[in-house]
């Protein structure tokens, strides 16, 4: 499936280990703000540091820095996601983190449990009905706002319409009909799907599906639980694609092998998001306008629900706790966020990331988060699909602050699941006393 980004799930990056024992720990502020300052205006014109990596943020602080008299950014480019992990972690240490700076969902409540970001939800809770649910709940931890959203990601399916019509096929409306469309095409020698041995997140984004709570708090601790309901019904719709070999095993690391195989036809479908269409356009060369939308499939006898994609859905643009004019700092959060200019150039492919707004309203960027050259005749209905999928997005699934090193443990053992070498729930039952044990050698009071 491979639904989030190769390059944030491949590499190996730690967080700075947490000292959480409980809801005080959580949610206590730390660092070097001057608590005189914090919140508070300034007399005179100041200048806040914001650190990033999307394309399109430099044209958009310009445009910042040209409208505001009394508020200026000084904007600097981080080469990537994990690169700011490790550039945040040495500036809190040092006590000169910026005011802004862009991140992902996943990282929001090891950076709260360390006290390195502001809760800013006076500054912004008024305008949190210009955002779609599932994006603005990506920045919250307990309620409380850290982020503001600055892009969500649709989810949905994307299959060959010519290899569908072939076998008379439909587009799969739940994973029961995904399995069924599977097992006809394998007789055809073709994969309904593609698992990547290095990356685990077809599980992730299952479960959370199917209302699985990897992370909660209870009380003063975390909870954790790989084995409740959801994630196990996400487990037997995962193993039962792979036991009955419906799946290609490409590996991202050669990124144009695995599009060249969607584009010759030897995988079928894709659960993906807009973003990604871009690598599909870059490689393909035979089977433009092959392509069409359907929505997410669902579990059997449940409404439709999509899961909140956890990487380019995530992206957040965070108020740092050591920041002296977070009033400030989250206004202009704001303003990247919703200013229509702003919101443009960012979505745009050409002049920013080519993503989606995450603003509630954003049916008028959807022509061009998605490719008509790849989807040819079935471009427009495409355009309801995407809208229809803001709408049914998840918003209560919750990042445990050792989420990180979680991950990177389950990354080491995914690849023995898609071999067949352990089943999922055998992989499950490791993640819930692995992760427990994680959690109490750092100190975090834990419950599971």
């Amino acid at each position: 499936m491979n639904f989030t980004s190769p390059r944030r799930r491949f590499a190996r990056a730690a967080v700075a280990s947490l000292a959480l024992t409980g809801l005080t720990g959580l949610l206590s502020a730390c660092g070097g703000s001057d608590s005189s300052d914090s919140g508070s205006k300034a007399s005179g014109p100041v200048t806040l540091d914001f650190w990033g990596w999307a394309n399109g943020q430099e044209a958009v602080v310009k445009a910042f820095n040209a409208s505001h008299k009394d508020v200026k950014l000084k904007y600097t480019k981080v080469t990537d996601q994990l690169t700011m992990q490790k550039q945040l972690t040495n500036a809190v240490k040092a006590g000169n983190a910026p005011c802004l700076l862009q991140n992902t969902g996943e990282y929001v409540t090891s950076w709260v449990a360390q006290g390195a970001l502001a809760d800013i939800t006076p500054y912004v809770e008024a305008d949190k009905d210009k955002f779609n649910p599932g994006s603005w709940a990506t920045g919250q931890v307990q309620d409380k706002v850290y982020g503001v959203p600055t892009s969500s990601a649709p989810a949905f399916t994307i299959y060959r319409t010519d290899i569908f019509e072939k076998y008379g096929l439909q587009p799969p409306a739940t994973w029961d009909d995904f399995i069924a469309a599977g097992k006809v095409l394998k007789k055809h020698g073709i994969k309904i799907t593609n698992y990547a041995g290095e990356d685990p997140s077809t599980l992730e984004i299952l479960a959370m599906q199917a209302g699985a709570h990897w992370y909660s708090i209870d009380g003063g601790s975390w909870k954790v639980d790989f084995q409740d309901e959801g994630t196990l019904k996400a487990a037997k719709v995962i193993q039962e694609i792979i036991d009955d070999d419906l799946n290609s095993k490409l590996s991202f690391a050669d990124y144009a092998a695995v599009q060249r195989n969607y584009d010759n036809g030897g995988t079928a479908t894709r659960q993906i998001s807009t973003w990604q269409m871009s690598g599909m356009v870059q490689n393909f060369t035979k089977s433009f306008g092959d392509w069409a939308l359907s929505p997410w499939p669902a579990f059997k006898g449940e409404a439709p629900k999509t899961p909140a994609g956890t990487n380019q859905s995530g992206n957040l643009t965070l108020v740092s706790e050591q920041c002296k004019n977070k009033e400030q700092a989250a206004q202009a959060a704001l303003w990247m966020s919703t200013d229509s200019g702003a919101v443009e150039t960012m979505a745009s492919p050409e002049t920013g990331s080519g993503v989606m707004p995450a603003l509630a309203d954003s049916d008028a960027y959807v022509s061009e988060a998605i490719s008509e050259k790849l989807l040819g005749k079935n471009y427009e209905p495409a355009k309801k699909i995407v809208t229809d999928s803001l709408g049914t997005v998840t918003t209560d699934w919750t990042f445990g602050p050792n989420w990180t090193a979680m991950f990177t443990e389950m990354q080491d053992q995914w690849a023995a699941v898609v071999s067949k070498k352990q089943t999922v729930t055998d992989l499950l039952a490791h993640m819930q006393k692995w992760t427990v044990d994680d959690l109490k050698r750092r100190g975090i009071s834990v419950k599971g």
